[in-house]
């Protein structure tokens, strides 16, 4: 054995040592995406005529963002706007960054003429989500987008790499302006039907190239107001893969209702004529019916589309529970990671607490306001992530929402409901309004057992 004993070759020696540490750690370091978004108002057409629609970037929608698995999201939001805009990323789990999720109550509002730097990491997840603006109706206006979390290479995804990879933004639309729509609960009205539904900004001539033979991969989001739509293809069926970063038992559908806020994946296979089909989404559970339809363009097309625009269900409630409950997690496929996702055996889960959430409308002071257990949510002044990690008092009471409901008139407060770390919560939704909801859990995933 040669020792080193002299000075030069102990330093070169220690450089190469921390040389390789320091490659090791880069390696081991998960990938950065940056994005730099400008907010603004702008002229929009999509019913033809001119509204004021919040853009980013000049785009209506806003731009898709494309990430994998334990990717660094780093998006710098600058607000042009004239008033306080705030984002939420939708389906997107927040780990130990929950003040990012950008809902009020946990995240500042951006004062306009400011920015605010939006750090999140995808971990740990795979999927279809979308983002929005959380605050004063923007989302009515625009400022929506798509958010693909595709899975690492190495890790196995259970169907072929598709052909291509189509995001589809669908959800009801108003040529109302979003501060009149805001001004119309004010004054103590609900919202009125809408005037269109949208494929991706568009009421009608938005089109997706298909080569023949080949299999693509469609991520429909529901990104609209209040409205469940009804998704389908003339032609083709449906192959349900993946539901908000979960994949599923691949069962076929002719169509998919889509609930707000639900995002789906499906693959199509384009083993039809070689012609154009109509994509079609309609409302659901409405008197009157409002369809849009986009195209599905074989590249070898021989023809145009033609005949009449494929029907779907319209306010058969049995029919979309029967649906939903088809949709079962694939417990052999894996997830972001490479083994099984799993399954609990919730007959041996330890349920520590049960929580009954009933939705109710009604008046307050003269305002059309919605409540959980009586409680409609009162904003605080300072954000409630930050008066608990300062220990800033009287912004908010834990507790503030009862666990059942109560019985006693809507009234506001800032509701704050308190749980026990690492304990398995049941949570009961029951709705006694006449219009469907939904549900969402900022930054977690929930299994629905019944």
């Amino acid at each position: 054995m040669k020792l080193i004993n002299k000075p030069s070759q102990l330093r070169a020696l220690f450089c190469s040592i921390l040389l390789l540490l320091e490659f090791a750690f880069v390696a081991a370091e998960d990938p950065y995406r940056f994005f730099d978004w400008t907010i603004t108002y702008g002229d929009i057409y999509p019913l033809g005529v001119k509204q004021q629609g919040i853009l980013i970037n000049g785009q209506f929608p806003g731009p898709e963002i494309y990430s994998v698995t334990n990717d660094n999201l780093i998006i710098n939001v600058h607000n042009n706007l004239t008033e306080p805009f705030l984002l939420s990323w939708n389906g997107v789990q927040q780990r130990r960054n929950s003040y990012q999720d950008g809902v009020y109550g946990t995240t500042c509002p951006i004062p306009p003429g400011k920015n605010f730097t939006y750090t999140l990491q995808v971990k740990d997840q795979i999927g279809s989500f979308f983002y929005f603006p959380s605050l004063a109706f923007h989302k009515a206006a625009g400022g929506f987008g798509a958010i693909k979390i595709l899975s690492r290479p190495r890790i196995p995804v259970p169907f072929p790499d598709p052909a291509g990879d189509f995001s589809l933004l669908i959800g009801d639309w108003y040529q109302i302006n979003h501060k009149k729509l805001q001004s119309v609960l004010d004054f103590g009205h609900k919202l009125p039907f809408p005037q269109a539904v949208l494929i991706n900004g568009r009421p009608s001539g938005t089109t997706f190239t298909a080569i023949q033979g080949k299999t693509y991969r469609l991520r429909i989001s529901n990104v609209g107001l209040q409205n469940t739509l009804n998704f389908r293809i003339q032609g083709h069926d449906m192959k349900l893969v993946e539901v908000e970063g979960t994949h599923t038992i691949q069962t076929t559908y002719s169509s998919l209702d889509v609930h707000v806020g639900q995002s789906y994946s499906v693959l199509i296979t384009a083993d039809q004529a070689p012609k154009d089909y109509y994509i079609v989404v309609s409302t659901r559970f409405t008197n009157k019916i409002l369809t849009s339809t986009a195209i599905l363009h074989y590249s070898n097309s021989l023809q145009s589309v033609s005949g009449p625009i494929l029907g779907g269900p319209t306010t058969q409630i049995d029919w979309s529970i029967k649906q939903a409950r088809s949709i079962r997690t694939n417990l052999t496929a894996s997830g972001p990671r490479p083994n099984p996702q799993g399954s609990y055996h919730y007959g041996l889960i330890n349920i520590s607490r049960t929580i009954t959430l009933v939705s109710s409308a009604a008046q307050v002071n003269g305002k059309q306001r919605y409540a959980v257990n009586s409680v409609s949510f009162r904003p605080a002044d300072t954000p409630l992530k930050l008066a608990d990690y300062f220990n800033i008092g009287r912004v908010f009471q834990v507790g503030s929402i009862p666990d059942s409901p109560s019985g006693r008139p809507m009234y506001l407060d800032t509701s704050v409901m308190g749980a026990d770390f690492r304990a398995f919560v049941e949570i009961v939704f029951q709705n006694h309004e006449n219009i469907i909801q939904s549900w969402h859990i900022d930054g977690y995933s929930f299994w629905v057992v019944g």
